[in-house]
């Protein structure tokens, strides 16, 4: 058991773990990781490419023996979500992550850890540094922004690849092999703004959102967890048929890929109906409290006076169309696989709403494993912005990753499994967008596999990776590679 990070740096895989933890690489911010993954390379004389996308593509010859087997593909990538409760003073532009050792799981401290997905990473660098790891010759990518627009995969060029076979470390279950997995969207609605000016002696208070669990909005989205931008909408909606107000901002949520856990609104009242509206925030901290206890029992509804130096409003048509966007734009499962037991088919998540000095956008990720019933969504997305009277449009498409029956590396896989514990491995399927299916749209034939040690909460302040599944993990993946002399 590791009880110190001086210790499990001695173990590769977390020694360059910890390393990279040093280098913040948020979504967008990348171009420094990017940087030592170029020098780590070329110190040790391997060929490598860096793209305009700022991927990093490192090759290693085949060690004797495997001069003759298949070339294999080791993909992950290398930006993380950076999520963190409001207050807290981390800087995910400069500051390194804080880690700690709480049993036998590694975390940081008040923030996302990045085992998302920095243990791919981290596989890769210690593989890449060993002298003594028998495997075939690699094609290690790592690639920018798959946490936001896919955009690095989506930018690699395929012509740089001779491998037709890929392993992506981005799954976070040990002991199974995910075998496929949703395409998605980003939709984002536009709500111009026309700004009125405040009425005079009014009160104002931010009406704040928080102690909610959020999560992966692909990975969580079928744990009933609240979502932060949906509850506000329901709040609003509720004040505007009882007591008169006056909406200045909303803002909420960090990232479309994560179930928003914070939202804060600004809104101004007149001082006779202060009582009323805390009136109003207790009653909906009870109601929350009671649909949430299972999911979300930290959830809670601060109201807090704040300095009334607001000297613009939304008008009133603005402010009715903005409750109106915020209870009418989908969020949550669409619908369950009627092919795979308990698997999300199609959902979507409400991830951010930002006040800007012009406009309201509301974004959100929508994800399906069937195209047809993504198309759907986005079109409902269209449908429901052209009847409120605001602009839509979508990003970041990228495609589902479909299950193949005749996996070599499939079979290769469950083959070592079977043999080092006696068992099957189990096959699944998930709810998110894996890098696979932009390769195998790229690269004709080829076949793909992703593994992963165990991981929880990604994409939250609670996020954690178990240390013995890491290692177990890992034995796995080394196994695997040392029988591909047999993979042709």
């Amino acid at each position: 058991m590791y009880t110190h990070l001086e210790e499990l740096a001695s173990h590769p895989v977390f020694y360059y773990f910890l390393e990279i933890s040093k280098i913040p690489r948020g979504s967008g911010n990348e171009r420094t990781i990017s940087n030592y993954l170029v020098d780590f390379g070329k110190e040790r004389h391997l060929e490598v490419i860096q793209d305009e996308a700022l991927n990093v593509i490192i090759k290693k010859p085949a060690t004797i023996g495997y001069e003759n087997a298949p070339t294999i593909i080791i993909q992950g990538h290398m930006d993380m979500v950076c999520e963190k409760n409001q207050g807290n003073p981390h800087d995910f532009e400069k500051d390194p992550l804080q880690l700690r050792i709480v049993g036998d799981m590694l975390y940081a401290t008040d923030t996302t850890l990045g085992a998302d997905n920095g243990i791919a990473v981290a596989y890769a660098l210690a593989l890449l540094d060993s002298k003594d790891i028998p495997h075939p010759a690699l094609e290690v990518v790592i690639t920018t922004e798959e946490e936001t627009t896919m955009g690095g995969a989506l930018a690699v060029d395929a012509a740089h690849f001779e491998g037709k076979m890929l392993i992506n470390i981005d799954s976070e279950e040990d002991r199974k092999l995910l075998v496929s997995g949703a395409g998605g969207i980003k939709v984002t609605q536009v709500l111009p703004i026309v700004w009125g000016e405040a009425p005079p002696d009014q009160l104002a208070y931010s009406v704040h959102i928080k102690g909610l669990k959020g999560g992966h909005s692909g990975i969580s989205i079928d744990k009933g967890r609240g979502n932060a931008n949906k509850i506000i909408g329901r709040i609003l909606s509720d004040l505007s048929a009882e007591i008169p107000f006056s909406l200045q901002q909303i803002n909420g949520g960090t990232a479309t890929n994560a179930i928003p856990r914070e939202t804060d609104a600004v809104i101004l009242i007149s001082a006779n109906a202060a009582e009323k509206l805390k009136n109003k925030i207790d009653e909906w901290n009870s109601i929350l409290q009671n649909e949430l206890k299972a999911s979300d029992p930290e959830v809670h509804i601060s109201l807090r006076s704040v300095e009334n130096d607001v000297g613009k409003i939304f008008t009133e048509e603005t402010k009715q169309k903005a409750i109106a966007s915020l209870m009418l734009i989908q969020n949550g499962i669409q619908s369950m696989s009627m092919e795979i037991a308990d698997l999300v088919e199609s959902s979507t998540n409400l991830g951010i709403v930002k006040t800007t000095d012009a406009e309201i956008l509301f974004e959100s990720d929508l994800r399906s494993s069937v195209r047809s019933l993504k198309h759907a969504m986005v079109r409902n997305a269209e449908l429901v912005a052209k009847t409120i009277g605001c602009k839509c449009f979508t990003e970041n498409d990228y495609p589902e990753w479909p299950y193949n029956p005749n996996s070599t590396l499939r079979s290769l896989f469950e083959k070592v499994y079977k043999e080092e514990n006696g068992e099957d491995i189990e096959i699944i399927a998930v709810h998110a967008g894996i890098e696979c299916g932009i390769f195998i749209d790229k690269i004709p034939g080829l076949d793909a596999i992703s593994i992963g040690p165990d991981m929880y909460n990604v994409h939250t302040i609670d996020e954690h990776l178990s240390i013995p599944s890491t290692l177990s993990n890992w034995k796995y993946f080394l196994s695997v590679l040392k029988e591909m002399k047999s993979a042709n």
